[in-house]
């Protein structure tokens, strides 16, 4: 039977319209099918008929040793749960049996909430990971192979919340050494980062300083406490984001004040970033035009709610050659929702093979729902207060392990960054009350024989085809022009209710027309690729 070398990817037709391809990535095979992709073991010990087939049912029964993965715990045993008065009480309580941790979820920032005062902290694009004092347990419920070596210095009597990192831009190998069962020596790479401790029953200061202490006391070689420094207000949280984002950093999380750990998203903790993630079924695959001509030009796509369109953005050469599966999920990067509830400018970030099913919809507002400016007044007016330092003085530990009375050895770590996942994007520009209130205008009438302002020109030209397109956008008037070159072509003119719905309307019609192959002459450019190139630089990104 045939070998998959190393680096090698093979095509397989399977049941669907579109063949499933076979790799062998770092010595680990892995298919494309929903069969592979959807079972809960490491990724080195799944299996699939196309890959019995292709490598013979020997071949991969010798592969796989004939053992079944393990199944995630089904229960976390009892600890001590510390409080600031110094009682001790059983976890049982305090999370229900369950294979999935009650974790605390994060919500999108508004720019309605001031966030002066709130613990910022990074976001890592690494893999969330529930530490119940006996092993790493994901948000699914699944454990997380960890050798020995790795864990043998975490507590054992109090419950960790934290990631796995690798590096920023690491997040897709962190999840290949995670996700593997044969707790390899890759796990040297992976630092476990904690940022939170669930079972500790007081503020986040509290909860935080403890941390501090524990893990100083401690010292465990492969684990740390995040970093977190106080916000002093927007334009301290505009300067953290861009240093973040400049590093390769997916964003900023903000966990408020004197907040107790809550199970499922709360609004205590907010996520920030300049840019939306989120996750979209593939349904189709579309063809390329121009120089993507025989390969994949976009992937026709499907949010929780059944909304369509289309992500053409992103894709490197080699993925426009092998696109993900129609089936599968893809994380995708995009900056606002329409008025229609359809992400604009959406990109290709990465397939996912660690996430089963969709939200039913996309947890933040649209654009026309959305106003930075309104918010500025809020956020003009707070009150810098300075960079702070943990001086809570942190909870009685459980009683099974005392504690020093000083986190020197914790406060001598490097600072880290601290978790998150995708938000808003910030900066505003304050309006007068006046100027909120006022009427607008009427709109001038528009005629069907000129533009309402400066336009925008596509070209198309392939086979027999020989198109322009023309787009011009003028306050709450947005005015096409379209024909086959050489002609004066025909006008269609559109007014809107506002200019964001304008706006919108104006965005949308350029990203279709970008998407079906036109591109534009003496404008900025051919869009597609500016995005696909800016897009590489978030390869590896994982939201919370």
């Amino acid at each position: 039977m045939p070998e998959i070398l190393e680096g090698q990817t093979v095509e397989v037709q399977g049941s669907a319209k579109d063949p499933y391809l076979l790799r062998n990535v770092g010595g680990v095979l892995s298919c494309s099918c929903p069969a592979w992709r959807n079972q809960s073991a490491g990724i080195e010990q799944r299996t699939c008929k196309h890959l019995r087939n292709y490598c013979g049912e020997e071949a991969e029964l010798a592969r796989l040793g004939g053992a079944l993965p393990d199944k995630a715990v089904r229960k976390p045993r009892p600890v001590a749960v510390a409080s600031a008065s110094g009682g001790v009480t059983s976890s049982e309580s305090a999370q229900a049996a369950s294979s999935e941790p009650a974790l605390l979820l994060a919500h999108t920032w508004t720019t309605d909430i001031d966030l002066t005062g709130w613990w910022m902290s990074e976001k890592l694009d690494g893999v969330r990971a529930y530490w119940d004092g006996v092993q790493f347990i994901s948000r699914q419920g699944n454990v997380y192979q960890a050798p020995a070596w790795f864990i043998e210095d975490l507590p054992t009597d109090i419950h960790l919340d934290g990631e796995l990192w690798l590096s920023r831009k690491g997040f897709q190998r962190a999840v290949s050494i995670v996700r593997r069962q044969d707790k390899s020596e890759h796990w040297k790479e992976m630092t476990y980062l904690v940022f939170d401790a669930p079972m500790v029953d007081d503020a986040f200061e509290a909860r935080i300083a403890y941390l501090h202490q524990l893990l100083g006391e401690i010292g465990p070689k492969y684990a740390r406490p995040h970093e977190h420094e106080r916000c002093k207000g927007v334009d301290h949280l505009k300067e953290e984001l861009a240093r973040v984002e400049a590093l390769g950093g997916e964003g900023l999380m903000l966990r408020k004040p004197g907040s107790r750990y809550e199970t499922g998203r709360s609004h205590t903790l907010l996520k920030v970033k300049s840019f939306h993630d989120a996750e979209a079924r593939v349904v189709e695959h579309l063809p390329g035009t121009g120089k993507h001509k025989g390969r994949l030009g976009a992937l026709s796509v499907e949010l929780g709610d059944g909304t369509k369109f289309s992500v053409g953005t992103g894709f490197s050469d080699a993925q426009r050659e092998n696109p993900p599966a129609v089936g599968s999920i893809i994380t995708f990067r995009y900056q606002e929702l329409s008025d229609r509830g359809v992400p604009r400018f959406p990109s290709f970030v990465r397939l996912r093979t660690d996430v089963h099913e969709l939200p039913f919809n996309l947890e933040h507002v649209p654009a026309a729902g959305r106003s930075l400016n309104s918010n500025a007044a809020v956020l003009s007016s707070a009150v810098s207060v300075s960079p702070a330092v943990l001086a809570t003085t942190p909870p009685a530990a459980p009683a099974s392990r005392p504690l020093a009375a000083s986190s020197a050895a914790a406060a001598s770590k490097p600072a880290s960054a601290s978790s998150g996942s995708s938000a808003a994007v910030i900066g505003s520009a304050a309006k007068s009350a006046a100027g909120i209130m006022a009427p607008k205008p009427a709109p001038p009438a528009v005629s069907a024989t000129s533009m309402v302002g400066p336009a925008r020109h596509f070209e198309f030209v392939e086979g027999s085809s020989s198109k322009f397109w023309e787009v011009s956008l003028n306050d709450t008037q947005v005015s096409v022009r379209f024909g086959r070159i050489g002609t004066a072509g025909q006008i269609k003119p559109k007014s809107f209710a506002t200019a964001r719905a304008a706006k919108t309307y104006h965005d949308e019609l350029i990203e279709e027309k970008t998407t079906k192959g036109y591109k534009e002459i003496g404008g900025t450019g051919n869009q597609d690729e500016e995005d696909e190139d800016e897009d590489e630089d978030f390869d590896g990104e994982e939201d919370e």
